[in-house]
């Protein structure tokens, strides 16, 4: 009989203290709400130089005049 990785877990969790239980659902809880944190992150394909100030800026010290001075200003 092959069993799936969630009836393998709930076969072990069985034989396990109640103390060794409370720990392994605080890991689960972590792990649930850092699923959750993440989706809140927005992805990179959703940001657009043209709704944030800040995209516009990102890369400005590439065009000259500050671009060829760069290297001497911060290496000497």
């Amino acid at each position: 009989m092959i069993l799936t990785k969630k009836q393998q877990l709930l076969k072990n969790l069985e034989r396990l203290p109640e103390s060794d239980v409370r720990e392994i659902l605080d890991f689960a809880d972590f792990i649930v709400s850092r699923r959750s944190r993440m989706k809140k992150i927005p992805s990179k394909k959703k940001l657009s130089p043209e709704k944030d100030p800040v995209l516009k800026l990102m890369g400005i010290a590439d065009v000259e005049p500050f671009a060829d001075k760069i290297d001497r200003e911060l290496y000497g």
